[in-house]
């Protein structure tokens, strides 16, 4: 396979079928010098696993983008985020932030969330349709977020469209060298901003998650601005756009698979599990990458040391030597395990964060709108992107 495979508009419309094809071809496919890929469930749960396959983020840069890549000020910043790093700085990072979030209380965050979807809707309502990635989807998380850092809620829509433009260079398939002017761009407003939160919060302490990541500390450690501006930020990306994209995925999900819907509103309690299956059904976070720190073996094949590895999450979650019937939306499906969130260290942090959202924000959805229905289910845009899922609109009348 190429990354031209993974590039294409119907790829991007379903990626599935490109997913079956890349497991056909083998357990880790070949894709660019010193590069493989692999969609299996088992292979992809054992890298994210292994300590010998962690994290070489610049030198991945420079497989993708050449050696001008790694000196960009994007992937600098990215480097210095908790998921490009490893062992041993991983974890006194990964400690501190965890002792943040536990900080934060799970049903204040619930209240939060369920007041701003509230919110949205009410807002909504007065029409009989809308938009539910502009009007719901979108703002839902990226406002959650603005409460839980103490920023202002009207930043919202500015901050968004940065981080949006920053994930770009998230995609694990290299995007045009010439296209990375805008997420440098991005990253660096990004930057100033929280930069000024934090001189801020220094003046006059709160109860928000920047306050408390800079007065955490653990055995005299404690965070340096630099790793809390970009902690921050990734933290912002991932509380913002996977979220909503996750929301807009599970809606399409479930409108495609209508006796699945009848079945969750008239028995809502199940929305926790539906929530689950439609996160391995369609997940936003398609993909992710490792490096081989040391020869490994795995499934019956030797990675050499410093292999780039795509792994890719999406295929593994329809993997059919995993799951019985994958590309069937099952909500009472409990079968196997999702791999959506990663799995071994860098599993994600804020991912009961994002459940929490997610169940919540569907919950309010249909008991508010209980005539919901989504009005061009087969014209919907998907974005073009390699790495992040999600559609550019998605219209519902009710």
């Amino acid at each position: 396979m190429e990354f031209a495979d993974f590039q294409t508009a119907s790829f991007f419309e379903n990626p599935y079928p490109v997913y079956a094809s890349l497991r056909a071809e083998g357990s880790l496919v070949p894709i660019a010098p010193n590069m493989v890929m692999t969609g299996h469930y088992d292979i992809v749960d054992a890298l994210l696993h292994d300590r010998r396959v962690g994290k070489a983020y610049l030198e991945s840069i420079r497989a993708r983008y050449g050696e001008d890549g790694p000196r960009l000020p994007v992937f600098q910043t990215l480097s210095r985020m908790m998921f490009s790093i490893n062992p041993p700085a991983h974890t006194p990072l990964r400690s501190l932030m965890m002792r943040a979030f536990n900080a934060r209380q799970v049903e204040t965050i619930r209240e939060i969330a369920r007041t701003t979807a509230h919110e949205l809707i009410d807002a909504m309502a007065k029409a009989d349709g809308a938009d539910l990635m502009a009007s719901y989807a979108l703002p839902l998380p990226v406002r959650i977020i603005c409460r839980m850092l103490d920023v202002p809620v009207e930043d919202a829509g500015a901050l968004a469209d940065d981080t949006r433009e920053l994930t770009r260079a998230l995609d694990a398939v290299p995007i045009p060298f010439d296209e990375l002017a805008g997420p440098n761009e991005a990253c660096a407003k990004l930057e100033r901003y929280f930069a000024d939160v934090i001189e801020a919060r220094r003046k006059k302490p709160g109860d928000d998650l920047v306050s408390l990541l800079l007065r955490i500390e653990e055995n005299g450690a404690k965070m340096s601005e630099a790793d809390i501006i970009a902690n921050v930020i990734l933290l912002f990306g991932a509380g913002h756009e996977t979220t909503s994209n996750l929301l807009g995925n599970a809606l399409i999900a479930l409108h495609r698979h209508p006796e699945q819907l009848h079945a969750l509103r008239r028995h809502p309690d199940r929305i926790p599990q539906a929530v689950f299956e439609c996160a391995r059904y369609d997940t936003s976070v398609q993909s992710t990458v490792r490096t081989a720190l040391e020869d490994v073996e795995i499934g019956g094949t030797t990675i050499p040391r410093g292999t780039v590895i795509m792994v890719m999450l999406g295929s593994a979650n329809r993997d059919p030597a995993k799951f019985d019937a994958p590309d069937r939306l099952d909500i009472a499906r409990n079968d196997a395990r999702l791999i959506s969130f990663g799995a071994g260290i860098h599993h994600c942090l804020g991912y009961r964060l994002a459940l929490l959202e997610l169940e919540t924000s569907l919950t309010v959805l249909l008991e508010r709108l209980p005539r919901l229905h989504l009005t061009a289910l087969d014209d919907l845009q998907w974005r073009h992107r390699g790495n992040l899922r999600g559609v550019k609109a998605l219209a519902a009348q009710w």
